[in-house]
């Protein structure tokens, strides 16, 4: 939706251009500010002289921009800006189309719609209303704007971006960097030294981010072998086309951001990898509506954590694992198993650059007896057969709820845990969850209030069980 359609407030546009004057870094990612003058559009932190305000339009996406003609700043590079889902305007059907059309490779838009329960043509009808696109449009831009994140601040050769973004060949990626950004790839380089072993860039979040809560929460809950957390990173091993693979996540306060380093065999899915990394650490979260339903839901403002965040698993699958050993234990015991069911089942592929190991696959899994486990056999059969529904699906996607249900052992709780870590659902309250239950009732809460970001409420009274 344009920030200044007809159905926009003129206190919505107060805000926007106070915001713009004052280049607050807590409206960066929230909008854009289009200059007419000039055809640019820019992140409103921009350090560019400010143009007038009779001179400037604003869009609540980067796609919205580019659509209307403008190409995007080469000083603040509005594709690096942190993107929050909790956009104004647009139902919760949209934001999960918008999640699924941002899929590199592209799905086809009626795959897409399936998904959704909807029609092809009525995806399109809500993606007009709330965007001003069509399915197809919204992913060429998201597209375009991905491949130029790649171009500025990586040293893949343009072939390798071009292949990264889902296009088919240099060519294409050069006729669409010229369509929406007016100039080539060449042109958007800093320097380019061919295929270097490691990717870098920096990847945004809104402030204020809570490192602290999300670096001891990670490293309390890290696998040994998977998993590092230091004072200011985390690390983790994954596999990727049968090797390992190394991510690095370092926490850049000033840049209110993370410099990434990937140590990839492969180039093949590396969207996915970058937003899955976004999924661990809550990149896509907005502070400030989290923290004003965490105070609705009856919460004192004193009571919550400045910028906190839920830290995601890597997949659904793992999430999977983590709560089915995790059951009726504590955290550190929870931790052991999974700990020793990596260590037990991971494949001997690490390598000089790479020595960890990546999480074992549902085959694995599946495939073993896990009699080395150090609990019930229930559950350790509970986890082969959550092992083997995983293995029979199709890859990429995920078992419906009522087959993970059907599982004996799987029960709510479990099913929740899976979904607000590993599906990143922020509309998840545990309310079977023991210290839940015992926090809710010495600081009572409304927790239908907090919609939609239950999640957070049930973190926020993990984190208050400890003070």
């Amino acid at each position: 939706m344009l920030a200044n359609s007809a159905s926009d407030t003129e206190e919505q546009w107060r805000v926007y251009a106070q915001a713009r004057l004052s280049r607050d870094s807590r409206f960066d990612g929230r909008f854009f500010v289009a200059v007419k003058s000039t055809g640019i559009f820019c992140r409103p932190i921009c350090p560019a002289k400010l143009p007038l305000e009779k001179n400037v339009e604003y869009f609540e996406h980067a796609t919205q921009a580019l659509h209307h003609g403008y190409r995007p700043c080469l000083r603040c590079r509005p594709d690096s800006a942190p993107s929050s889902f909790a956009w104004q305007g647009v139902t919760t059907t949209v934001k999960r189309g918008i999640s699924l059309l941002s899929h590199i490779p592209s799905q086809p838009v009626s795959h897409v719609a399936e998904r959704l329960g909807i029609s092809e043509r009525y995806l399109n009808k809500l993606l007009q209303s709330g965007l001003g696109l069509s399915a197809k449009q919204y992913q060429s831009l998201h597209r375009v704007l991905f491949a130029k994140q790649l171009l500025q601040q990586t040293e893949m050769t343009v072939d390798d971006v071009a292949l990264s973004a889902g296009y088919g060949s240099s060519r294409q990626l050069q006729r669409a960097v010229q369509q929406y950004c007016k100039t080539t790839p060449s042109a958007l380089r800093k320097s380019v030294k061919g295929n270097a072993p490691t990717v870098t860039l920096r990847l945004a979040y809104l402030p204020p981010y809570n490192w602290p809560q999300v670096r001891d929460f990670l490293k309390m809950r890290a696998i040994e072998g998977v998993e590092a957390v230091s004072d200011n990173s985390y690390q983790r091993y994954i596999r990727v086309k049968g090797e390992v693979g190394r991510i690095k996540a370092i926490h850049n306060a000033h840049a209110n951001g993370f410099d990434i380093e990937l140590r990839l065999p492969s180039l093949d899915g590396l969207h996915s990898i970058i937003e899955k990394i976004k999924g661990v650490l809550d990149l896509h979260a907005d502070p400030q509506l989290i923290k004003a339903s965490l105070h609705g839901a009856g919460l004192p403002l004193a009571l919550i954590d400045e910028g906190i965040r839920l830290p995601g698993t890597w997949d659904v699958f793992e999430s999977g694992c983590r709560a089915i050993v995790g059951q009726q234990v504590s955290v550190k015991a929870a931790i052991g198993q999974a700990s020793l069911l990596a260590k037990q089942l991971h494949s001997p592929i690490g390598t000089a650059t790479c020595p960890g190991f990546a999480f074992p696959s549902p085959q694995q899994v599946a495939s073993s007896d896990v009699s080395f486990l150090r609990m019930p056999n229930a559950r350790k059969q509970a986890l082969i057969s959550f092992a083997s529904l995983f293995a029979q699906q199709p890859s990429g996607t995920t078992p419906e709820d009522d087959a993970i249900m059907a599982i004996k052992g799987v029960g709510q709780w479990t099913l929740d845990y899976i979904k607000m870590r590993g599906e990143k659902d922020p509309d998840v309250y545990l309310a079977g969850d023991l210290i839940v239950k015992k926090m809710a009732a010495k600081y009572p809460v409304s927790a239908e209030k907090a919609a939609p970001w239950r999640s957070y409420l049930t973190l926020q009274l993990w984190e208050l069980s400890k003070r």
